[in-house]
């Protein structure tokens, strides 16, 4: 298993008002808006190896909001790992109408970060 990139997810109550600032003051470049999370990427920097940022409001599918997003080659393996090794999984593995397929899972903490492990299909 191999992890192709980490994304930072920031929560705000209005994605769309954060675009002036990643784009104007940061010089970032929209690669995806959805409307409920927008991502940032620097421009030229090769698609899915560019530096990110997401900015996100109420999840689309899940109960709540993920800290980071971390893109994996292989979500299944991942995921029976988090469950063998007695991780808690927030958000069912699941295979949304975006693309991707995805699973939330809490580091060891039990108020620690909630991890969105995803994979392109």
């Amino acid at each position: 298993m191999a992890v192709r990139r980490i994304v930072p997810d920031l929560h705000s109550a209005d994605p769309a008002a954060s675009r002036e600032f990643y784009v104007e003051v940061l010089g970032l470049e929209v690669v995806m808006d959805q409307g409920w999370i927008v991502t940032y990427a620097a421009p030229g920097g090769g698609g899915g190896a560019a530096p990110q940022i997401s900015v996100m409001g109420d999840d689309a599918s899940a109960p709540m909001r993920p800290d980071v997003s971390v893109e994996v080659d292989d979500v299944d393996a991942v995921h029976a790992r988090a469950v063998r090794l007695g991780y808690e999984i927030v958000h069912p593995l699941t295979d949304e109408s975006w693309g991707v397929r995805r699973f939330f899972v809490r580091d060891r903490d039990r108020d620690g970060a909630v991890v969105n492990v995803l994979g392109h299909r």
